[in-house]
């Protein structure tokens, strides 16, 4: 899954790369970024535990946040609003 997620969010840098480059394109980049290392740190400790439940969770959770993180670097991108990243990063 964690090799699916780097090469998805490498297509995506390398599509916002060949943007304009402008502030909402960084912005874009940043959220996803940001959004990537928090997932990365709740898979670790998923992989860390011994209980399915709560591996199961934290996995959830993950999912949910480059989720989340992927649709506020779109709409910042598409809003060509490049404050939408620190709306989000008030909200992580």
């Amino acid at each position: 899954m964690k090799i699916l997620v780097k090469a998805a969010c490498a297509a995506g840098l390398l599509a916002l790369g060949a943007c304009g480059g402008g502030a909402d394109d960084r912005a874009a980049a940043n959220i996803e970024a940001a959004g990537e290392n928090q997932a990365d740190a709740l898979e670790a400790q998923a992989d860390a535990t011994n209980n399915d439940q709560l591996h199961d969770a934290l996995e959830a959770k993950a999912d949910n946040i480059e989720d989340a993180a992927d649709a506020a670097a779109d709409r910042a991108d598409d809003q060509d609003d490049a404050r939408i990243e620190n709306q989000v990063a008030n909200h992580m």
